[in-house]
């Protein structure tokens, strides 16, 4: 049946994985090729296609659908060596959507599932690690409560993770007091789990968050998303863990080298969501040299298979990386100009003139060349009140507005400042000149969103804490206030109070700008 198509990631399609983006979503055709195609370290796992989520949306849970999720578990278990439910060596899983296009942290996604009462202490048991295993069941019902079944984040508090094994079971004794005061249970059977995590992710492609993020991409809202349900691997597992984000160039200026993020003994969600103070790739070459070289090797491949930019999660286990996702990444219009032109040149990607005019827009030929013009004639501001990371270029001035709603409803230009954003923050991240955290790295959920729209953008700046009404310094004296002016500039990473100033830092016409700064484009041509 068409509205049961269900893949195994290494299911010998008769078309290239990679060109199935419309049936298996982006990320199952990443899955796909990378397993099938580049034989790379991929924990394998299986694909609910599209068809399965138009048929939920029209009406309901298909007939059928439960047995054919079961035959996929069977045969994962066996390729495992591991059961669902296992109260001795339990397999789990992860559970994440995948459209056909990107759509970064607007669909849901669970981690960890199949943990239980019984089976949280079989991984204990197997990992030799009573801590990591209660702080996975702690992250999953955490992560099960707030996106199956609804639960407000808040209501479960945001303390960080308590350190030690008692600490941690008593955590998850509060989190399951909390659900049961609210009446909702998170299932102790991992089968049921597994359903439930599904059809939270069918039903998060008619999110609000997710309709605002289509709308402003021009996503078709009717083609819905596919489902991987992927075995775990555990970044949070010892000091020889970790996972991170990385993207094969540098999606905010095209410079040829690795971009991205790293953070040890974590999951995936703690980089992604802005929260961790997150390191640098090169902080993982000295952590865990061999993974690194493992990492870089794989970029190169995956760059030369897919001719293009890509961004690529991924995590070590115990020294060993495994590649969770690749798919082409977003971009900058600076780096779309640069990254078309170089691949020309690149031997091992070899684009054609024409191909690499077809990539970059016109639109974004012209953000391109305004950004590069602006670049030239802003002056230098002293005073910066605080420095974070560049995440987005452009120099831009607003209204500081301190939650979303806020950003939403203003008339005005304005700068949207948060601890982190997340993707309920979306339709005030839509309408801001610039985005401002202080927290977060180069591939956090503000970066990416911001630099794939062309909002200027500074993550981390870590010396300031956002407040309800105000900004502050750690010890409390205050920076700005909501409504009031302030300039961020998503290329050095600066913050300062009031309007930018038009620097006159450039006696060369805008033509001669592009041509000393931005030759790349001069080159881009249409066939």
């Amino acid at each position: 049946m068409t509205t049961l198509e269900l893949y195994a990631f290494d299911h010998p399609h008769s078309t290239p994985p990679r060109e199935l983006a419309d049936l298996l979503g982006g990320k199952g055709a990443g899955l796909a090729e990378m397993t099938s195609v580049l034989g790379l370290p991929v924990p394998p796992g299986f694909t609910i296609a599209l068809p399965v989520c138009r048929a939920y949306r029209e009406g309901g849970w298909p007939d059928g659908l439960d047995a054919a999720v079961e035959e996929h578990c069977a045969a994962l278990e066996s390729r495992i060596g591991r059961r669902l439910g296992d109260p001795a060596d339990p397999l789990l899983v992860a559970v994440r959507s995948g459209a056909p296009r990107s759509m970064p942290g607007m669909l849901d996604t669970v981690l960890d599932l199949g943990l239980n009462d019984a089976t949280v202490e079989g991984l204990a048991a197997v990992s030799g690690d009573p801590a990591f295993a209660w702080d996975s069941y702690r992250r999953f019902l955490t992560m099960y409560a707030t996106t199956v079944l609804g639960v407000d984040a808040d209501v479960l508090g945001h303390a960080p993770a308590p350190v030690g094994a008692e600490a941690l079971r008593a955590r998850v004794g509060e989190i399951r007091d909390v659900l049961a005061r609210l009446g909702v249970t998170v299932p102790q059977d991992p089968r049921a789990q597994l359903r439930g995590a599904v059809e939270a992710v069918f039903r998060s492609w008619d999110s609000p968050r997710a309709q605002t993020y289509r709308a402003r991409e021009g996503i078709d809202g009717d083609v819905g998303t596919a489902v991987n349900v992927q075995a775990m691997v555990f970044g949070n597992l010892d000091d020889a863990s970790g996972t991170g984000v990385v993207f094969t160039r540098d999606p905010s200026t095209g410079a040829n080298r690795p971009y991205g993020d790293f953070l040890p003994r974590a999951q995936g969600e703690d980089v992604v969501a802005g929260t961790a103070r997150t390191l640098t790739l090169d902080d993982m070459a000295s952590h865990l040299p061999g993974a690194h070289a493992d990492l870089v090797g794989h970029l190169a491949r995956l760059e030369r298979h897919y001719r293009d930019m890509c961004d690529v999660e991924f995590t070590v286990e115990r020294g060993t990386l495994w590649i969770l996702q690749t798919r082409v990444g977003k971009r900058g219009a600076v780096a779309a100009v640069r990254l078309a032109a170089q691949m020309v040149d690149d031997p091992a990607i070899a684009l054609t003139p024409a191909e690499a005019a077809a990539r970059v827009s016109d639109d974004e030929r012209e953000r391109a060349r305004a950004e590069v013009v602006a670049a030239a004639r802003q002056g230098a501001i002293a005073g910066a009140v605080a420095t974070g990371l560049g995440a987005s270029p452009g120099r831009v001035s607003g209204a500081a507005v301190l939650d979303a709603d806020a950003a939403a409803d203003s008339e005005g230009d304005v700068v949207l400042v948060r601890p982190e954003t997340s993707p309920e923050d979306v339709h005030g991240m839509s309408v801001s000149v610039g985005i401002l955290t202080s927290t977060g790295g180069l591939v956090s959920h503000a970066a990416v969103v911001a630099r794939g729209w062309g909002i200027p953008a500074v993550v981390g700046a870590a010396d300031l804490v956002v407040g309800a009404a105000e900004v502050t310094t750690a010890d409390g004296a205050v920076v700005f206030r909501a409504g009031e002016l302030i300039t961020i500039d998503g290329t050095t990473g600066e913050v300062w109070l009031g309007g930018a100033t038009d620097g006159g830092a450039s006696d060369l016409t805008d033509d001669e700008i592009v041509a000393r700064d931005l030759p790349e484009l001069l080159r881009l041509r249409r066939s």
